[in-house]
């Protein structure tokens, strides 16, 4: 009798085994990489700036003319735009620009560099 309970005792143990395996894997292949990703996003919108070229969870490409505490002002086709840093999806690093946007940009800066002197 007592080499029964002695087996329940361990099967119950045993058996919370799967469960705890189950959150475990959870935690490593849901949880974290999507914690991770989270913290670069926020420090992405934390670390944006004048002139950077972006583009927005709505897809609308532009430039950064401004920036607040909780919103920015980009121009897009000679359009200005009020958004939420929220609202901001990515950097268009210059790669992936195509050949006349890198030469717009260039005279670009030339033009800022003249207006601010």
């Amino acid at each position: 009798m007592t080499f029964t309970l002695l087996q329940a005792a361990g099967g119950g143990i045993a058996s919370f085994l799967p469960f705890i395996l189950i959150i475990v894997v959870m935690y490593l292949f849901f949880f974290r990489p999507q914690m991770k990703k989270q913290k670069e996003e926020t420090a992405f919108k934390n670390e944006l700036k004048k002139g950077m070229r972006i583009v927005t969870n709505a897809g609308i490409h532009g430039k950064i003319l401004e920036l607040q505490d909780t919103f920015i002002i980009i121009e897009s086709e000679n359009t200005r735009l009020k958004l939420e840093k929220t609202a901001v999806s990515k950097e268009l690093s210059a790669q992936y620009l195509p050949k006349e946007d890198k030469k717009a940009d260039k005279k670009e800066d030339k033009k800022d560099e003249k207006a601010e002197k």
